[in-house]
């Protein structure tokens, strides 16, 4: 990773601070996009480097994004991987969710994947570098209460397999990778039904993987150009193989999980409860 270029997008906290600690400890150099750039450049001092780039983003704005990756340009002159993290959770039924949380979900972990992506490929397509997606395990099975979220993770692994199929004979790296439950600010953030951040995460934050460790996991899987990856066993591996073989006993397995949830709209929707 010496002297790579890395664009790491939601890079002020979470797995994206991670990233940027794990790409910046291996030598890369940093180009780091968010909407909160007082941390970014908190980050920056912590590695006490000059050398790192700090751009205002927000993904869900076209320009911002064109924004980030000339920048990128003007600052190193090439691109060698991009790192598509940046995204917005929420919490609700589908039924009773506002459709502007849909959208403003879409446009962050979708759209903002998409504008990133458009704007740096043909400089990584020079590079034959790297284009990496952080979804989620929400991207290979339906979550109850997540419907925008898994929807865009989806979204997100649908566009990545069908960008790298079309840069097949490029040399073009594309990764998708999907943790399982890891601890962030993610769950915080998430939008309830009317679109205002829940503020408090439903979920033992302890027992999750630590942001740390699924970076340098992600980060060995881009070193070794692997086209995905699934972290955790139960919540990931052992998911997506019951989503191929067993996917009536994954949607049981899977309600049954997060109603388990303290406050899940499951519980609260009696109806369903009671069937199950």
């Amino acid at each position: 990773m010496k002297g790579k270029v890395v664009i790491i997008t939601g890079a002020s906290s979470g797995i994206g601070r991670a990233l940027a600690r794990e790409f910046f400890s291996r030598g890369a150099l940093l180009s780091l996009g968010a909407r909160r750039i007082e941390q970014l450049e908190a980050l920056k001092a912590e590695l006490q480097s000059p050398d790192i780039l700090c751009t205002t983003t927000d993904v869900a704005l076209e320009l911002d994004c064109k924004n980030l990756i000339d920048k990128t340009i003007e600052k190193f002159g090439r691109i060698d991987i991009l790192i598509n993290n940046a995204g917005i959770s929420m919490r609700a039924l589908f039924k009773d969710m506002d459709l502007s949380v849909m959208h403003r979900v879409m446009d962050v972990n979708f759209y903002g994947t998409v504008y990133c992506t458009k704007y740096a490929l043909p400089y990584l397509l020079e590079t034959k570098g790297s284009l990496v997606g952080v979804i989620s395990i929400a991207g290979y099975v339906g979550l109850p209460g997540r419907t925008a979220y898994s929807a865009s993770k989806f979204a997100v692994r649908g566009f990545l397999d069908t960008i790298r199929i079309e840069h097949l004979k490029s040399g073009l790296h594309v990764l998708v990778a999907a943790p399982g439950f890891t601890a962030s600010d993610v769950r915080k953030a998430a939008l309830t039904a009317d679109g205002k951040p829940q503020g408090e995460t439903p979920r033992n934050e302890g027992a999750m993987m630590s942001a740390e460790t699924c970076a340098h996991y992600i980060v060995e899987a881009v070193r070794k150009r692997r086209r995905t990856l699934i972290l955790t066993f139960l919540e990931g591996k052992f998911t997506v193989f019951l989503g191929k073989f067993f996917p009536s006993v994954l949607d049981k397995l899977t309600f049954n999980h997060m109603a388990k949830e303290p406050d899940s709209p499951l519980k609260q929707d009696s109806n369903q409860t009671n069937n199950w």
